[in-house]
């Protein structure tokens, strides 16, 4: 009996002894957190995506309260109106940022890009992209193995049988950037969601050159720089037989969208474009006046100068002797004087006949 109690009491000081130990330490060890930390952790979406760049929300309620400037801080899922909380509450000014959304910039589908072989293997992209380039002509496409739908936390994504590839829900993508990662290909990207959601891009990441792309894919940017040309914004830049455009600079006009040959310019959520109304050829009006005056100067006869009679007279050639003919020099005269001798040779030549006839 006297032992258990002895060994009860032993392990009573000896818990006691190492909880005031503990306690004491626990005190000079003592880190004291920012009550702010918390707050602002509550105001935060709780949705731990990764998309602010930071190990969850609580990783980024701390970074937020270290950091003496939080203007270029965002959290994608909660947008402006969760930063406008947090800029309250640690007492910060926070500019409104544009929405942002992800897109995919691969129009490789199963019509436009054909299968040149068959993968047989995990149903990874990650997997598949570091054992070949894919199984179609374009290195650079989509693999269509869907790993950038698991990825996605908020249901955003699905993949189309019929095309192939991931589609993006845009009233459930919160821009975290978690696809984005994910892909291997580097085919998602984050651009501005636009007012009303419109939006003006290059669906395509090849940087073949314009033949073989072509062969690749019947969709591929093939670097002609007829968008560039076409672009009154200096939008557009082609690098490596790519064609890229800049959302800050792009005003939505749309004119890149037409011209392109490939149709690898994709415009989305756009009214439809109006019918273009078929050319009508002006009728000709008659130049009248000219074929008056044309007439008239057909009309009118060309008065001709009075030519003094020259008088004919008679030669007997019996009794005079023959003169050997010399030939004439040729000397050119002006155009009016072949007129004039022209028109005295005929006058000479009415008044024989005029003669003749009274004979």
């Amino acid at each position: 009996m006297n032992i258990i109690v002895i060994t009860i009491l032993a392990l009573c000081t000896i818990g006691v002894t190492a909880a005031v130990i503990l306690y004491f330490v626990a005190q000079k060890f003592k880190v004291e957190e920012d009550p702010r930390i918390d707050e602002v952790e509550e105001v935060l979406p709780a949705a731990n995506c990764g998309g602010c760049g930071f190990p969850g929300c609580r990783g980024f309620a701390e970074a937020l309260v270290k950091a003496d400037d939080i203007s270029t801080m965002n959290c994608p899922v909660g947008g402006s109106a969760v930063m406008s909380q947090v800029g309250t509450i640690l007492g910060h000014e926070v500019k409104a940022s544009a929405p942002m959304i992800a897109v995919m910039r691969c129009n490789g589908t199963c019509v436009n890009r054909p299968t040149t072989n068959q993968y047989d293997g995990a149903a990874s992209c990650s997997i598949a992209a570091s054992l070949y380039s894919g199984n179609t002509g374009c290195q650079n496409g989509c693999l269509g193995l869907g790993e950038c739908v698991d990825a996605c936390n908020f249901d955003a994504m699905y993949m189309d049988k019929e095309t192939g590839l991931p589609v993006i829900i845009e009233d459930m993508c919160v821009a975290c950037g978690a696809c984005v990662k994910a892909c291997p290909k580097d085919i998602i990207e984050l651009r501005k969601k636009g007012p009303k959601s419109r939006r003006v891009f290059v669906s395509c990441v090849n940087h073949d050159k314009g033949g073989i792309a072509k062969k690749a894919c019947s969709a591929a940017c093939i670097g002609c720089g007829k968008c560039v040309k076409a672009c009154p914004f200096d939008a557009i830049t082609v690098e490596n037989n790519l064609a890229y455009i800049d959302y800050n600079k792009c005003k939505l006009c749309r004119k890149c969208v037409s011209v392109c040959p490939t149709q690898a310019i994709h415009e989305l959520n756009f009214p439809p474009r109006k019918p273009a109304k078929p050319k009508v050829d002006k009728p000709i009006k008659p130049v009248a006046k000219k074929e008056a005056v044309a007439e008239k100067s057909v009309k009118e006869p060309v008065a001709e100068k009075p030519v003094a009679k020259k008088e004919v007279t008679k030669v007997d050639t019996a009794t005079t002797p023959k003169v050997e003919k010399q030939e004439p020099t040729v000397v050119k005269a002006s155009p009016k004087v072949e007129v004039e001798k022209a028109m005295i040779q005929t006058a000479e030549k009415e008044e024989n006949r005029v003669e003749t006839d009274n004979k």
